[in-house]
């Protein structure tokens, strides 16, 4: 039977964090797929500052501009359906190494293409290379001697650092040139592909194969079904305004390239540093210990509301 984790195996697994060491002590194949993945973040608002130029420039209208969005996320959605499928047969480093050259090889064409309609068939492209990089890099952080909560905790950086620089670079690249930031991302691309190429060991292949069907049965978790419809309507709101944004502002590039910059960060700040100890005080888990409502730490906190102290410190 499979054991149940309980308060002391929790509790371990803090300890067994904190011996570690520094989060910055890392194998250099974890920092070259951390390095990998910010420039894959990138790709969410790259564009951003640029989509009124390839309006003028290609005499294209405001929404077919914005399918440059929709095609990029529209498959690298669908395609998270069947990477669990890819990766478990083809193996995760495999998997990741396909995903980065499916990048370096669409957003080169894209940047070399004369049409709205090239550059949003070449997007959709990147968007399959981003589903099956993004789906890998995070477990392959985690087998990679990282450990969970360390791949998280890089994940995580690595998707504001990612976000917050995009639009920045986008910005900057677009003054020159609208072809600018598909050629950065191809070249910061490959260099994370040698990189991950040079660096990253093999890693096992898992035993037992997925199936293309898995995903649509974990939706049968009341839980995981309403935190998917809930995503699924934020994103629609949220993409919607991402890619509308630039044509009222009447910004050049670089102006967009700030204002998303701006937005990047501080979407990067609540992530690292306010919502964890937000969940933190809402699940009741222990700082210290990492258990949830632990016996010794719990009752010194039971009465945190009611005087204001962060729920779930630790008081040993």
């Amino acid at each position: 039977m499979k054991p149940i984790p309980g308060p002391d195996r929790e509790m371990r697994a803090g300890e067994d964090l904190e011996e570690r060491g520094s989060i910055f002590d890392q194998p250099k194949a974890v920092w070259a797929v951390a390095f990998a993945c910010v420039v894959a973040f990138m790709g969410l608002g790259l564009v951003d500052p640029i989509l009124p130029a390839l309006a003028s420039q290609l005499n294209a209208t405001p929404s077919q501009v914005e399918l440059v969005f929709t095609s990029y996320f529209l498959v690298t959605g669908l395609a998270m359906i069947v990477t669990g499928v890819v990766s478990s047969r083809l193996g995760h480093k495999t998997t990741l190494l396909a995903g980065l050259a499916l990048i370096v090889v669409f957003s080169a064409l894209a940047g070399f293409s004369g049409s709205i309609g090239g550059i949003v068939g070449f997007r959709a492209g990147w968007g399959l290379g981003n589903a099956l990089f993004i789906a890998t890099a995070l477990a392959v952080v985690e087998l990679s001697n990282a450990g969970t909560e360390r791949a998280v905790i890089l994940y995580e950086a690595a998707l504001g650092l990612g976000i917050s620089v995009g639009p920045l670079l986008g910005g900057f690249l677009g003054d020159i040139s609208w072809r600018g930031p598909f050629f950065g991302v191809t070249v910061l691309m490959a260099i994370g592909f040698i990189a991950a190429f040079i660096l990253l060991h093999t890693i096992p292949k898992t035993e037992r194969k997925s199936s293309i069907l898995d995903p649509i049965r974990a939706l049968e978790h009341r839980g995981l079904l309403t935190l998917g419809l809930t995503a699924l309507c934020y994103n629609l709101g949220f993409f919607t305004l991402l890619a509308y944004t630039p044509f009222p502002l009447r910004l050049d590039a670089h102006g967009l390239g700030l204002v998303f910059f701006g937005w990047g960060v501080m979407l990067a700040f609540t992530s690292v540093f306010l919502a964890p100890p937000g969940c933190r005080r809402a699940s009741g888990r222990c700082r210290r210990c990492t258990r949830t409502r632990c016996s010794p730490c719990w009752r010194s906190t039971s009465h945190s509301w009611a005087s204001g102290s962060p729920r779930g410190s630790c008081s040993r």
